[in-house]
């Protein structure tokens, strides 16, 4: 989704929520925002910029807890059996809700333990080798890759979105390379230093570097260009045509949680999203907004294209 059309749906999403009902009380105290990673990630930035924003308009303090582990199940799990009164939420993304499930049996279900409430925004992928790569553009890079006798990735986990995105690379371009996992936001340190030859990672999580020149980006991830890296190709235009593999993020309650508090984060959520857009734009986020059953239908696009992905490397996948 391009930046006009986002805008236009967070517009039109905020002033269809007006009219739907409030609970009155809510929130009555802190309400706990559960981020799955750890702190500094892209998760983690996008859930404390929106925090703070409903934290003054709902007055209220909306807290941030990083709850890491297992590719984002721990945190998961700790909001699906939270109460569900609308005082715990998580902000989460696409390996926890849409890729995970597919990987390993859970003992809950994304898609019907929690409710989407809100998309906050989607965030391309973009492919990055540190500068002493010899991989100068994504031309450079895809002869590189198929000419290397052994190359390795990072990514800030099984099954996220940065994981996914080199594995469908590789797959189309029929290569091997060996996938090393991190923990959320410390996939980038061994990148920096030359002990891994690439990696995709969301545009906020390395924008710094980036413009700093200590990483070289060569291309975007996702169908349409990114509005913060303008001038980087897509994979789909260099030869992979529908190649698409962004990362998205939104806030979710557990099963049971009242409409009305429902409602009420996701009129708030869309109503400062044009305060934050200059903001989320710098740092590499598009923001999206929406009504909560434009995000579920959304979420079950991105489950069955990941589940059909994830079959190909993992046979015995549900």
């Amino acid at each position: 989704m391009n930046t006009a059309r986002a805008l236009l749906a967070a517009a039109a999403a905020a002033c269809a929520c007006t009219s739907l009902p409030a609970a009155a009380d809510y929130p009555d105290k802190p309400v706990k925002v559960i981020v799955a990673f750890t702190a500094g990630g892209t998760t983690d930035t996008l859930t404390r910029s929106m925090s703070n924003a409903l934290s003054k308009t709902l007055g209220q303090p909306f807290v941030v807890e990083n709850k890491p582990g297992a590719g984002g199940n721990i945190g998961t799990e700790f909001v699906v059996r939270a109460t569900p009164d609308g005082h715990t939420l998580i902000v989460n993304s696409v390996g926890p809700i849409a890729v995970n499930a597919s990987l390993t049996k859970l003992p809950f279900n994304p898609l019907t333990d929690l409710i989407p409430m809100v998309q906050i925004a989607t965030v391309p992928n973009v492919l990055v080798v540190p500068p002493s790569s010899p991989a100068k553009d994504i031309k450079g890079f895809l002869e590189y890759v198929k000419k290397a006798p052994h190359l390795n990735y990072s990514s800030t986990g099984v099954g996220t979105s940065s994981h996914l995105s080199s594995y469908m690379l590789m797959d189309q371009l029929g290569v091997q390379a060996t996938h090393v996992p991190y923990k959320g936001a410390d996939a980038v340190n061994d990148l920096l230093a030359g002990r891994i030859d690439f990696m995709f990672a969301t545009i906020p999580s390395v924008i710094g570097q980036i413009r700093a020149g200590k990483l070289r980006p060569l291309a975007v991830s996702t169908l349409q260009r990114s509005a913060t890296l303008p001038d980087l190709p897509t994979i789909a235009e260099s030869g992979y045509p529908g190649f698409d593999a962004g990362s998205w993020f939104g806030f979710f309650a557990p099963k049971g949680t009242p409409p009305e508090v429902v409602n009420t984060i996701n009129r708030e959520v869309n109503a400062a999203l044009p305060s934050l857009q200059a903001q989320m734009l710098h740092e590499g986020a598009e923001p999206v907004g929406g009504t909560p059953a434009q995000f579920a239908t959304f979420i079950r696009q991105e489950h069955d294209k990941w589940a059909a992905l994830v079959r190909k490397f993992e046979p015995s996948a549900n």
